[in-house]
């Protein structure tokens, strides 16, 4: 009786545990539109920010920018789910998008 007691508070206890991880591991998504790579394009502008140049470098969706390309937290006026999550970077004069964490490229505009 304890064994089988032990055996279903055990199982009760992983199943709680695999449903945390998998809650944790849920992302979510924010649909990037051309008015918005429109408006961090202006943005950068204004503020002076130079574009990262490199012919070689083209930003693909997972990729980790190199250290080299500077990062900026999102404008303020740009309404999106999560925006502690996001930065962006300008590479080749384009703005870039990436996981402010990890900076692995989430959206790009060409």
């Amino acid at each position: 009786m304890r064994k089988t007691l032990f055996s279903i508070i055990t199982a009760s206890v992983i199943l709680v545990g695999t449903g945390l991880a998998s809650a944790q591991t849920t992302t979510t998504t924010t649909t990037w539109t051309n008015d918005q790579g429109k408006e961090i394009t202006t943005y950068s502008t204004t503020q002076k920010y130079t574009s990262y140049s490199d012919p070689a470098l083209k930003p693909t969706i997972g990729m980790a920018l190199p250290g080299a390309v500077t990062i900026y937290p999102l404008p303020g006026s740009m309404k999106v789910e999560t925006p502690d999550r996001y930065s962006y970077g300008i590479v080749n004069d384009h703005p870039v998008i990436v996981e402010r964490t990890t900076r692995k490229v989430i959206h790009s505009w060409e």
